[in-house]
């Protein structure tokens, strides 16, 4: 049930530009095409930004992706205006930590 209850949250971001964190700790953004009950989604120009503490985000042009809903640690809306105004080259971070259980 709360899976389901999940997906119809999510529902009203279909069509838009979402960041997902994935509980190994990578990051994608792209635009929500689609999910199911079971919180898989998938993303449409979607890329991964890795983070690194000596230069700036990399990213990787995935295209049409799928991402499993039991490897989501957390999904957010994407504020293009504000995501597009950011330098990532010039973004220092260090890499996002897996999830422990």
């Amino acid at each position: 049930a709360r899976l389901r209850a999940m997906a119809a949250i999510l529902e009203p971001l279909v069509d838009t530009t979402v960041s997902i964190i994935t509980c190994d700790g990578r990051l994608f953004i792209g635009i929500l095409k689609g999910l199911d009950q079971a919180t898989n989604v998938i993303l449409n120009d979607c890329q991964e930004r890795v983070y690194h503490d000596d230069k700036g985000v990399e990213q990787i042009g995935m295209g049409l992706f799928v991402i499993r809903g039991d490897n989501i640690a957390v999904i957010g809306e994407v504020d293009e205006e504000v995501d597009e105004r950011i330098d990532l080259s010039s973004v220092r971070a260090a890499p996002i930590k897996p999830v422990d259980h």
